[in-house]
């Protein structure tokens, strides 16, 4: 996958508002794969919204988005599958963590579908973190800031085209922001992937092609 497109895309929930002031609603852009971009927003405006329209899990928009040119609406169960598996790598805000589950089991149970990383890269992407001492923990006793760092190894365990990051260091302080900035431009780096994060308040500290303002 090497574009993302946006064309006169507006949630349906918005339609009549007046006064819409926007750098993606009811825009047409491009995201590329390999470039990095921030969607800065605030709260009420979509971002989460924006995420989910692009990862598919909701479809209550007017316009259109494409993949290298083909509208997502037309995607197959099994084509979603694929874009899933092998195409872009989605942090939601709510994490979705399993909390019967420790920390190392959720992440286990993403590797264990695609293969992607040895379980040596997983123990050191969980020190690198400040969690290895979190691994076999349950999720549901973790606190916000440790379950953010595990979602966030998870959602590195995998090919993509795109790392898609909903409010990813919402809950992380500057030192840990900038540890998972290195770790996400870094694995971006590796695959030639693009990073598309928004952010309501907390950026993700790394340097950016374009910034958006939802």
């Amino acid at each position: 996958m090497k574009q993302i497109t946006l064309n006169n895309t507006l949630p349906r929930v918005f339609a009549g508002h007046d006064g819409i002031h926007s750098d993606v609603w009811q825009q047409d852009i491009t995201l590329e794969r390999g470039k990095r971009y921030l969607i800065s927003a605030e709260s009420g405006t979509g971002k989460s919204s924006l995420c989910s329209y692009i990862y598919g899990y909701r479809q209550d928009y007017s316009g259109k988005i494409a993949f290298d040119g083909q509208d997502i609406m037309g995607l197959t169960v099994a084509q979603w599958c694929d874009v899933r598996q092998r195409h872009i790598a989605y942090l939601p805000q709510d994490m979705r963590l399993f909390g019967e589950l420790t920390a190392m089991e959720n992440v286990e149970l993403k590797n264990r579908l695609t293969g992607f990383k040895s379980r040596e890269e997983i123990i050191q992407l969980f020190e690198a973190l400040g969690i290895a001492d979190k691994a076999d923990s349950l999720a549901s006793k973790l606190s916000i800031g440790q379950q953010q760092r595990v979602a966030i190894i998870r959602a590195m365990c995998q090919p993509c085209d795109f790392i898609l990051l909903d409010e990813p260091v919402s809950h992380l302080d500057d030192e840990n922001n900038r540890t998972v900035a290195r770790i996400i431009t870094e694995e971006a780096s590796r695959q030639g992937a693009g990073i598309i994060a928004t952010s309501v308040g907390n950026h993700l500290k790394m340097d950016v092609d374009k910034t958006f303002n939802l």
